[in-house]
């Protein structure tokens, strides 16, 4: 199996206006590095971004399923390299940032490089006020769930080692894979840091294909999805007590209260919710211990995995 020393993937999707920039400014970026390949991942495309790319000196794959998951997906099985990166096609991100996050790999041993916007120039410049809200949002929504220290959970520009792209397994189907990504990076205790960069608007004619409303939807629901697989026993704990708590807070005014009183119990309906409220609870409360042994076990699986991949690639 033939491995590169670095390769630059750049999912596409309708990016004819930049992604000649974008090939041109990685090669020029990267004249220092030894065996350097850029491929570029067309997701169905309707533009010149193909024939963009080939000519800008790009290797052209292609991505039949819609969605950008989909592409990192096909990007992480099919190429094999010491040190990736990936950055999007839109000419947002600047390219003279690749040396430092490749050294950052191959020579510290970093699994997931960041490349932070948000701590430089993001706010300033994008022109997309509920894209801003929606980033803090999602990062302050991960601080809350996740104990992290990554400063920008939504970037598409990143750099990742052999170990990460290959035993990352690939869920979502679009713009919520960076939230994935991230948040299996923290549970998994990878060497994650975070560069700062700068960041520049799209070019104009050039059409961001996030949808600030629908895919903000999608990646919050992903972080609460996440939450509930790697920490079970909070998210169904959490269910439990609040099932509980308020059969109890209906419990007392409602049937124990009058029941003091009157000796009778006046409220059957009520008592037969609470009881279901109680059972609902504990139920609940066993699904979280239960689930919470089978992710530990998952996290011990995964351990030996990365030693099968490391073991792997030291063969190469």
């Amino acid at each position: 199996m033939k491995l590169d020393n670095v390769a630059i993937l750049i999912p596409c999707y309708n990016e004819g206006k930049t992604i000649r920039k974008v090939v041109t400014d990685c090669l020029n970026s990267t004249k220092n590095i030894e065996d350097v390949k850029i491929y570029v991942y067309d997701n169905n495309s309707s533009d010149n971004t193909v024939d963009e790319a080939r000519s800008a000196g790009a290797i052209i794959r292609h991505e039949f399923q819609q969605g950008k998951g989909n592409v990192i997906r096909r990007m992480f099985r099919e190429v094999n390299a010491s040190a990736y990166i990936m950055i999007d096609g839109d000419d947002t991100y600047p390219t003279n940032a690749i040396p430092e996050m490749v050294k950052r790999v191959k020579e510290l041993h970093v699994d997931m490089v960041v490349g932070d916007r948000l701590s430089s120039s993001y706010f300033q410049e994008n022109q997309r006020p509920f894209h801003n809200v929606g980033n803090k949002l999602v990062r302050s929504s991960i601080n809350l769930f996740f104990k992290n220290d990554i400063k920008d959970i939504l970037t598409g520009y990143r750099a990742f080692s052999y170990q990460f792209v290959k035993s990352y397994p690939v869920a979502s189907h679009g713009f919520e894979i960076e939230t994935e990504m991230s948040i299996l990076a923290i549970e998994n205790n990878m060497y994650v840091e975070n560069q700062v960069i700068d960041y520049r608007d799209r070019p104009s004619g050039s059409v961001s294909k996030l949808n600030t409303y629908s895919d903000g939807f999608k990646v919050l629901r992903r972080i609460l999805t996440l939450f509930r697989n790697y920490h079970p026993l909070q998210f169904f704990g959490s269910i439990s007590l609040l099932s509980v708590l308020i059969a109890i807070l209906v419990f007392i005014p409602k049937v124990w209260i009058p029941y003091l009183t009157s000796g009778q119990v006046a409220n059957m309906p009520t008592l037969i919710v609470c009881g279901f409220l109680v059972i609902m609870g504990l139920l609940s409360y066993a699904s979280g211990l239960i689930l919470d042994s089978i992710q530990k076990k998952e996290q011990r699986e995964f351990e030996f995995r990365l030693q099968l991949i490391h073991n792997e690639f030291n063969k190469m």
